[in-house]
């Protein structure tokens, strides 16, 4: 084999038409090697490659023979001492951590542990070879034909978010080609597309794609890690959403990227940059531990042993080094540049801003990507808490960041589920959470707004479960939060099976009409818009079967939550009252003294501190004037929306509610009634507010 001196840029195994380089960090490290093999399930190395070259802490060569396909790994030399932090051991295969494509899976023996498994500790390196038991990297060929694919480009305030999983999403879909389903290709067929597209989805979330490990105990519990928050390389796609093997996973991603922008839907990554699946000290060696455990990961400064973990998986990612803070920022850039990506979701955000142990608001990793020339024009979202002390981090991120509202998901569960004292948290939910972002300088568009996610309950077992039920993850029903914020859902007494089924049915709609009309970006979790149930299991994260994914029989019920779905956020297309981009002010719009937003009571005047303060106040009307619209047209000019009445009532109590007075002539409409469904005029001065429902009216103006 040909081995030139190579280039310690780029890191990774890059083929440039001719022949391949390969370069790898490792600042501790004494010597490295190449393995190349003939196949990923190879025990054996075809050959080995010593690097001679070492440019600043990175060991690099050029292989002219080297082809896409070319299997490979690496086998780190230095010192297997724990307590320094240093855990070196040649006997160890090691991923590449800037590998593009990954292939095989990791097979759970005691030789991809650094140490002697079961040993009472690990201070004795274990001298196994551990090829036969680990998946290798593959060189990939990169060219790609993009035509003229650009980036949908979105504007925050008209984007819909769908979060999905990409096996979840096609495996039981009957008009997805068989050998498609469960894949990267899966998701861009037409009638995925078609059924996103009816939503009027913006942006497909998904779930991580990153290649990611199965952990050891679910292995031996016979369970998978569906849900795939487990990373281990983190610019390879993962390879078993794939229809072929052998790099063919990036490819097959880019199409489904191409596919999906052709329809005018970006594509945002779940990403898990805050730890690594490697877990803890006694965890196996699969890549980062073995290059370089001290540069890799936060020690713990009184045992470097041990790790500091803020994710609650067992370790943290370095982000003091640079090298570390390199790697998520090439990976970054990489999925925008290369795959063509529009942006992210970060898992446990705020573990990636720990400079030392405190969250810092403006840390390098913000304010890197913020003068990022790439990075700074995606979409970029915050899981905004994480495991460590002051992890909870709610409304702290910097300006050019949207979050994940955890408080719009509790307020809005606790409104529905009949709560005292919850409209004036309910009004800053709906106007766009004001209270957590406008003293920043950030808009109405850094909240992204849900009621149910991938972690937790899907939207029908919200309303139908007193209590989790999560017996098939193993665990004896322990893992998972403990319970539901209340058993009733308004469900109250001796009630009869055909009613609890229906008012389970209205507060399905309840919280999808609350979430379209609110300020802020919705985001649907897959499913959702279909009444998907997990049967009670609120932490499906090891569940890769029916029990997680859609099931797309379309029932009379699941067809009429669809329907309603659509009909929702169509109504929140088109009226951009309900979209700003910017804060109601509550100042008057019109010479008529109308304001941009008012709140209103039952009969019809508007609410006080008083009110605001009443805990048994339980119904809340949201008016917006069609003048409070801050979107402009193409010309520059602000666009006239129409008036909206929005009203909830949140009491078990059917409601007389007042209609305020409009000084334009025209009529009240009801565009959406949770409780009885149908568009109608309303010739009274009045409606009746059926208890535990919403609606929404348009004003008609007279023409």
């Amino acid at each position: 084999m040909r081995v030139w001196p190579g280039s310690p840029y780029p890191l990774g195994a890059t083929w440039d038409g001719e022949g391949t380089n390969f370069a790898l960090f490792s600042e501790n490290a004494e010597a490295v090697e190449l393995c190349l093999f003939d196949a990923p399930s190879d025990a054996g190395e075809r050959e080995r490659v010593s690097f001679t070259e070492r440019t600043d802490g990175v060991w690099h060569a050029y292989l002219p023979d080297v082809r896409p396909g070319q299997c490979y790994g690496y086998r780190v030399f230095g010192r297997y001492a724990p307590h320094e932090g240093h855990r070196f051991n040649p006997a160890k295969l090691l991923l590449d951590p800037y590998a593009k494509a990954v292939s095989g899976r990791v097979q759970w023996e005691e030789s991809v542990f650094g140490y002697p498994f079961g040993s009472p500790d690990d201070a004795r390196p274990d001298p196994r070879n551990s090829a036969k038991a680990m998946p290798k990297c593959v060189v990939v060929e990169e060219e790609f034909h993009w035509g003229d694919d650009r980036h949908p480009r979105v504007p925050w305030n008209r984007t819909v978010i769908y979060e999905a999983h990409v096996r979840g999403m096609t495996m039981l879909h009957p008009e997805v080609p068989e050998h498609l389903r469960g894949t990267y290709l899966g998701l861009a067929t037409d009638p995925i597309i078609d059924h996103l597209g009816s939503l009027g989805v913006t942006a497909l979330e998904l779930m991580p794609a990153h290649h990611y490990v199965n952990e050891h105990d679910l292995v031996q519990r016979g369970l998978t890690n569906y849900w795939g928050y487990n990373s281990i390389g983190f610019l390879a796609p993962e390879a078993r959403f794939a229809t072929a093997g052998l790099g063919a996973q990036v490819m097959e991603f880019k199409s489904m990227v191409k596919r999906l922008h052709r329809a005018g839907i970006e594509v945002i990554l779940d990403v898990v940059y805050n730890h690594t699946a490697e877990g803890d000290h006694r965890g196996p060696t699969l890549s980062f531990r073995g290059i370089d455990n001290a540069a890799y990961y936060r020690l713990d400064p009184h045992d470097r042993r041990r790790y500091v973990d803020f994710s609650g998986c067992g370790n943290s990612l370095n982000m003091l080094h640079p090298r570390t803070m390199q790697l998520i920022m090439d990976s970054l850039r990489y999925w925008v540049a290369e795959m063509h990506v529009d942006g992210f979701r970060f898992d446990l955000a705020p573990a990636l801003a720990r400079e030392l142990y405190e969250v810092n608001r403006l840390g390098r990793f913000f304010d890197i990507i913020r003068q990022d020339p790439t990075l700074s024009q995606v979409k970029l979202i915050a899981e905004p808490w994480d495991l460590g002390a002051g992890g909870y981090q709610v409304g702290n991120f910097p300006i050019g960041w949207a979050e994940w509202n955890g408080k719009y998901r509790d307020t809005v569960r606790k409104f529905w589920q009949g709560a005292r004292g919850q409209v004036a948290e309910m009004a800053y939910r709906l106007s766009g959470s004001s209270d957590l972002y406008q003293v920043g300088g950030r808009s109405p568009n850094a909240s992204v707004n849900f009621v149910t996610c991938h972690d937790g309950f899907t939207l029908r077992d919200l309303v139908s479960y007193e209590r989790k039920h999560n017996e098939a993850n193993g665990e004896h029903n322990r893992d998972g939060t403990d319970a539901n914020y209340s058993r009733n859902w308004g469900v109250e007494g001796p009630t009869e099976e055909v009613r609890i089924l229906r008012l389970r049915e209205r507060m399905m709609r309840n919280l999808l009409a609350t979430l379209a009309f609110s300020q802020g970006i919705p985001m649907l979790s897959h499913g959702d818009e279909v009444g998907r149930t997990q049967r009670g299991n609120n932490n499906a994260y090891c569940q890769d079967n029916e029990l997680s994914w859609i099931d797309w029989d379309m029932t009379p019920d699941r067809r009429e939550m669809l329907a309603f779905t659509r009909r929702v956020l169509k109504l929140r297309r088109e009226n951009p009252v309900l979209r700003r981009r910017t804060f109601f002010g509550g100042a008057p719009v019109t010479r008529s003294g109308h304001k941009d937003i008012a709140w209103l009571r039952p009969d019809g005047g508007e609410f006080t501190d008083d009110d605001w303060h009443d805990p048994r106040a339980r119904v809340l009307g949201m008016l917006l004037h069609g003048q409070a619209t801050d979107e402009r047209d193409t010309r520059g000019r602000l666009v006239v929306g129409e008036t909206i009445l929005v009203l909830l009532n949140g009491g078990g109590r059917s409601t007389r509610f007042v209609l305020p007075t409009v000084p334009e002539p025209g009529t009240w409409v009801q565009e959406v009634h949770t409780a009885r469904p149908g568009r109608r005029t309303i010739k009274a001065d009045a409606v009746a507010l059926v208890a535990h429902s919403v609606m929404l009216l348009r004003y008609e103006e007279a023409r």
